[in-house]
C-alpha cells in the first residue's frame, strides 16, 4: 500500500485534543464528515508528499528488481532458485502496489481539492472505492504471505536439505506464489461480490474494510480474517527464521570443530589440503548467510511496519464484538488508524533496500570492517562455488 495519505496536520490533531467534546458530539461529527462530499472531509492534502512517497517506492522497487536480476545468475543452477523466484514476486507485488494504490489515492486527493464544486459522490464513486479497497487488501496481504513463504522455503533448505531438494523446485515455488496471491485476491474480492463492503476512510483519501463503529457480521469477519492472516504470516516468518538461524549457528560451530580435526589428521597423514572443496562449501554457507540476513531484516521491517496496523484493526473489531464502546472520540481512533497505515506503507519502500544493501559484496565489506583479520565471506568462493 502506498504512502499517499499525508493530509493530516499535527497542529490540527493537537488543537482538536485541546478542546475535548463529548462522545456523542464526536460521533456526529465523524458521521457528518463521512457522509459529506469529499471537499468537506479535510483541508487540501499535501500532494508533493504523496507524489514523493509513490515515486520513492517505485524507484526503490525498480532498483531492487535490477539487483535481484543480477543476483539470479548465481542461483540459476542451485537449489536457491525458488528463493529468488519468491523474492522477485515479492518485489513485483510491492511495485504494483505502489503504482496502483498510489494512483487511486492521488485521484481522491484531486477530488478533495475541487472542494464543494467538485464531482458529487455517486454510483461511480462507490465502485471506485470498492476497487481501491480491494487493491489495498490484496497488495497488503501479498507481501506478508510471500515473505512467510520465503522464510518457510529457507527453513526447509537449511534444516531439511534432502527433502528440500526433492520438493522445493522452481515449479513448486511458482505454484505456491500463485496460490498465496489467489488467497489474497479471494479475500479482496469478497466485498465486491456482496460479502461485506468497503468504505471511504478518514480523511477521505483511502478506502478499506470498515473496522470501527457499528459493523455488520460480514464486515467484522472480513476485517478479522485480514488481520489474522497478516499476523499469522508474520508469526510463521519469525518461527521459521528462528529455526533457520539456530540451525546455521549449530552448523557453524560443528564445522569449526570438525575442520580443525580434519586438518590435523590430514597434516599428520601427509595429505594435501582440498582447497576447492572447502571453497565450495564456504560458498554454500555464505549464500545461506546472505539469504538468512535478508530474511531476518525483511521480517523485522514487516513486523515493525505492519503489527501496529493489524493490531489496531483487531482491537477495534474486538471491542465491537464484545460490545465495548470506545472511551475516546471516534475521530481519534481514525487518526490512529491512519498513522498505522502510513507506517505499514513504508514496508513496500524498505523491502527493496534489503536486497540492495544486504548483498554478498556489502556483507563482505562489513565483515572486513568488523574483523579485518578474518573474512567470513571468502573471495575464493565467488570463483569456485558459483559457476559449477
Amino acid at each position: 500500500m502506498a504512502l499517499n495519505d499525508c493530509s493530516t496536520s499535527p497542529l490540527d490533531i493537537f488543537s482538536s485534543l485541546e478542546h475535548p467534546v463529548s462522545l456523542s458530539v464526536a460521533r456526529n461529527r465523524s458521521l457528518n464528515a463521512t457522509s459529506s462530499p469529499a471537499g468537506h472531509l479535510h483541508p487540501p492534502p499535501a500532494y508533493a508528499m504523496s507524489c514523493l512517497s509513490m515515486s520513492l517506492g517505485v524507484a526503490s522497487n525498480l532498483v531492487g528488481l535490477a539487483v535481484l536480476a543480477g543476483s539470479s545468475a548465481r542461483f540459476r543452477r542451485r537449489a536457491k532458485a525458488p528463493f529468488v523466484l519468491l523474492a522477485r514476486a515479492l518485489l513485483l507485488t510491492d511495485l504494483a502496489g505502489q503504482l496502483i494504490t498510489g494512483a487511486f489515492a492521488l485521484y481522491l486527493h484531486l477530488e478533495q481539492r475541487h472542494g464543494p464544486g467538485g464531482r458529487a459522490p455517486g454510483g461511480g464513486t462507490r465502485t471506485f472505492c470498492g476497487m481501491f479497497g480491494a487493491c489495498m487488501v490484496f497488495f497488503g496481504l501479498c507481501p506478508l504471505l510471500l515473505g512467510s513463504a520465503m522464510a518457510a522455503e529457507r527453513c526447509g533448505g537449511i534444516t531439511r536439505p534432502l527433502l528440500h531438494v526433492a520438493l522445493a523446485t522452481v515449479a513448486h515455488a511458482r505454484l505456491a506464489a500463485l496460490v498465496l496471491m489467489a488467497l489474497a485476491l479471494g479475500l479482496a474480492a469478497l466485498p465486491l461480490l456482496g460479502v461485506g463492503g468497503y468504505a471511504r476512510q478518514y480523511p477521505g483519501t483511502w478506502c478499506f474494510l470498515p473496522v470501527h463503529g457499528q459493523l455488520s457480521p460480514a464486515h467484522a469477519a472480513l476485517a478479522l480474517v485480514f488481520a489474522g492472516l497478516g499476523l499469522g504470516a508474520l508469526l510463521l516468518s519469525v518461527l521459521c527464521n528462528t529455526a533457520s538461524g539456530a540451525a546455521l549457528l549449530l552448523a557453524r560451530r560443528t564445522s569449526r570443530r570438525t575442520a580443525g580435526q580434519s586438518v590435523a589428521v590430514a597434516i599428520a597423514a601427509g595429505a594435501k589440503h582440498r582447497g576447492p572443496a572447502n571453497a565450495s562449501s564456504a560458498g554454500m554457507r555464505s549464500l545461506d548467510v546472505e539469504m538468512m540476513t535478508q530474511l531476518a531484516v525483511i521480517n523485522v521491517v514487516s513486523c515493525v511496519c505492519w503489527c501496529p496496523f493489524l493490531i489496531c484493526i483487531s482491537l477495534s473489531v474486538g471491542k465491537f464484538l464484545v460490545g465495548s464502546l470506545p472511551t475516546y472520540p471516534v475521530r481519534k481512533h481514525e487518526q490512529q488508524l491512519l498513522l498505522c497505515l502510513r507506517l505499514a506503507s513504508w514496508n513496500q519502500i524498505l523491502d527493496p533496500w534489503v536486497y540492495i544493501l544486504l548483498r554478498r559484496a556489502v556483507l563482505r565489506r562489513v565483515c572486513c570492517l568488523l574483523q579485518p583479520d578474518r573474512i567470513s565471506l571468502p573471495q575464493s568462493s565467488s570463483s569456485t562455488g558459483y559457476h559449477r
